[in-house]
């Protein structure tokens, strides 16, 4: 295998930091504010890059607010790009025509369904190209002609029920009714078709490609909408878009993501499970589109394949994450590796290609996605959608490596408080993710959600654990906590504050810990079964029985399948050991529990039922609970993602950096940015301070 480092993009990460060496910290205010590249399409003959931008509306400074607004951006180069479209149009599904004249989106106009739309890259108006009626469109791909364009859209709009609705009659029938998606092919002209030619699918169908030859199409489908049949029953099929005729279906066996179809029609790249139990679609597989026959590629390496591209000439590009860290790997037609490349301090994250261009979305300590171009050996970077972030003094962040007791090895990334190191060590927050089929990169870490360098600019260290279950350590290693919930996979985490007090980092009585979901589980039970070894907790969509958790998600055969490996009917005594509530007695850790009213993964009664125990049986013990209307699994307005973000800080602040179990809860409403709307204005002695 052919190896190549490039300095160029280690150089420009270390420069970054650098530079800021003397600046401000950090604040939930500059959080509020990031803004991040999201959809990347590279023109077909490589001299441009369209992408969209995303960006919270900024409720520090009394925008309303929303979900995240997305723009659309043509580059041509390092630091040369304009916006495309009026800010009002916030465009999705970003792509070229075939013939590079047109960037086309899916966006809803004022009232109207989703459509697809397109902007002369030269310059003019945009226009409607192509919609459903009555129904929304959440894909499409061009034909290879530029005459089609093939569409995804929702089911036909049930008239009788709509007419119950307005009537009163809105019973929800638990997960039955299915909306199934339709697919359309539509005439692209100078009019908008208005009559597309509806093509017959199999079962639900959420994306969807069309091949080089024109009359391939690659399905993703599941026997029905079901997020448990999307997760464990997804499966490609190849159809002719000519007649509906399924040619042929690929069937792995577990979990499926990115699918690519290569410049010949011939074969398909899969990132998917090696089995049903595999927690996670991190393994490359290659399949041959006329029999559907396929073969893992990379099957077993401690790694994870996350994003794959075909380029022109038959070679395929990966992003692979070892570890930490991340690499651009490039294999020949055949399967075998023909090279690499090192991004260095980068973590790449996506990878799209046209014409003799290579683009790459990617991270580093210092910034959030922007756009990389591979230019003669190097990761050039085009973008720089933040260029305050120059004014924040980061604190240093690393890769560490500890023992676990019974000798396994785990990887964690450490952000080391800003300022002078703490004689006794520092307080320090376990930022855990969830899955557990999820890893950490050596990359930014800084979200509403994650304290990160929020958190090191206020004297914390922040570590982020690859505890066992991880991905991106291979196959091997993503399936040691299963069967074992709460077990080794936590004991990683008491044995991680082990290695760090005796680094020195640590103090021993001040190590807190948070995390959502699976992260939010791990919080609970810190918090619970491990009180004495943490201060502080902040648990977000997390579970805290797992018995009422299986009874009330929209994954329980994922969770048999991949986590614990057992029915709950196996096994209630062993459940109910490793569930939180059950140690309660223990609990002695303040504990911030944040939960969305709409969660359906985990369901907002997994904080009541801890929160309830924890009132009743340890009336002593500080703890709060705050839900978010409207919010599900992980907050999507800005308010709330701000909120949050103060809440957290607010609580660690209370009890982690004082290290006083006792201390007084801060008020129930946090105090806001002077500019955000009801924020308490600032008294004279706020602003003599």
């Amino acid at each position: 295998m052919k190896r190549l480092a490039f300095a160029a993009a280690t150089l420009f990460t270390s420069v970054s930091i650098a530079a800021t060496a003397a600046a401000r910290p950090m604040t939930p205010e500059d959080v509020a504010k990031l803004e991040s590249v999201g959809t990347i399409a590279v023109s077909p003959d490589g001299l441009r890059v369209a992408f969209t931008t995303s960006r919270m509306p900024d409720v520090t400074e009394g925008e309303d607010n929303g979900s995240a607004k997305q723009e659309l951006k043509l580059a041509w180069g390092p630091d040369m790009a304009r916006a495309y479209l009026p800010a009002d149009v916030s465009p999705s599904g970003v792509q070229f025509s075939p013939d590079g004249r047109m960037i086309s989106f899916v966006w809803a106009k004022d009232d109207e369904k989703r459509a697809v739309w397109g902007v002369p890259v030269d310059g003019g108006a945009y226009r409607k190209l192509a919609a459903v009626k009555d129904s929304n469109v959440a894909s499409y791909a061009w034909a290879p002609d530029g005459g089609t364009l093939y569409l995804l859209a929702g089911a036909e709009e049930d008239k009788q029920r709509a007419a119950q609705r307005k009537g009163g009659f809105n019973a929800k029938v638990y997960e039955e009714e299915a909306s199934l998606n339709r697919l359309f092919a539509a005439k692209v002209g100078d009019e908008v078709d208005e009559a597309p030619r509806e093509i017959a699918v199999p079962g639900y169908v959420s994306a969807f490609k069309v091949g080089p030859d024109g009359v391939t199409g690659i399905l993703e489908s599941a026997p029905s909408p079901l997020i448990d049949d999307e997760y464990t029953s997804k499966r490609v099929h190849v159809v002719d878009l000519g007649t509906g005729a399924i040619r042929a279906i690929v069937k792995t066996p577990g979990k499926l993501e990115d699918v690519e179809i290569s410049p010949d029609s011939k074969q398909l790249s899969l990132i998917a499970a090696i089995d049903a139990n595999d927690p996670a679609a991190t393994t490359l597989h290659i399949a041959d589109v006329a029999t559907g026959a396929f073969r893992a590629i990379n099957a077993g390496a401690p790694e994870a394949t996350v994003d794959a591209e075909w380029l022109p000439d038959g070679r395929l590009a990966t992003v692979v994450h070892v570890g930490t860290q991340s690499t651009l790997r490039v294999y020949k037609a055949d399967g075998s590796v023909d090279h690499e490349h090192d991004p260095g301090a980068l973590i790449l994250t996506r990878v799209e290609a046209a014409g003799n261009k290579v683009v790459v979305a990617a991270d580093s300590p210092a910034h959030p996605t922007e756009l990389f171009v591979l230019n003669d050996g190097a990761f050039q970077r085009w973008t720089n959608h933040n260029p305050w972030l120059s004014e924040i003094t980061f604190a240093p962040q690393r890769t560490i490596t500890y023992t676990a007791r019974d000798g396994q090895q785990i990887e964690g990334i450490l952000i080391e408080p800003l300022g002078e190191k703490q004689r006794k060590g520092a307080p320090t927050i376990f930022d855990v993710h969830g899955g557990p089929e999820a890893h950490e990169s050596n990359g930014w870490q800084t979200s509403y959600s994650n304290p990160g360098q929020v958190a090191a600019a206020k004297g914390y260290a922040v570590f982020l654990p690859n505890y066992r279950g991880s991905t991106a350590y291979g196959t091997a290693f993503s399936k040691q906590h299963q069967g074992d919930y709460a077990g080794k996979e936590f004991d990683d985490l008491v044995d991680g504050k082990r290695a760090l007090v005796a680094m020195g980092v640590t103090d021993p009585d001040r190590v807190g810990v948070t995390g959502g979901s699976y992260g939010g589980f791990a919080t609970a039970w810190s918090s619970t079964y491990y009180s004495s070894e943490f201060a502080a907790g902040v648990m977000f969509v997390g579970i805290s029985n797992n018995v009422s958790k299986f009874g009330t998600t929209d994954i329980p055969n994922e969770m048999y399948l991949v986590h614990e490996r057992k029915w709950p009917w196996e096994e209630w005594d062993h459940l109910m050991e490793r569930s939180p509530i059950t140690h309660v007695d223990k609990a002695e850790t303040p504990l911030l529990i944040m939960h969305g009213e709409e969660d359906t993964r985990v369901s907002p009664t997994q904080s009541y039922e801890l929160y309830r125990h924890i009132k009743t049986r340890k009336p002593g013990t500080p703890v709060r609970l705050v839900l978010y209307p409207g919010e599900g699994h992980g907050n999507r307005l800005a308010a709330s993602r701000y909120d949050y973000n103060l809440r957290m800080m607010e609580w660690f602040d209370t009890y982690l950096k004082t290290g006083d179990r006792k201390a007084a809860m801060p008020g129930p409403r946090p105090q806001l940015a002077e500019g955000a709307k009801g924020a308490k204005p600032a008294s004279k002695d706020d602003s003599d301070n």
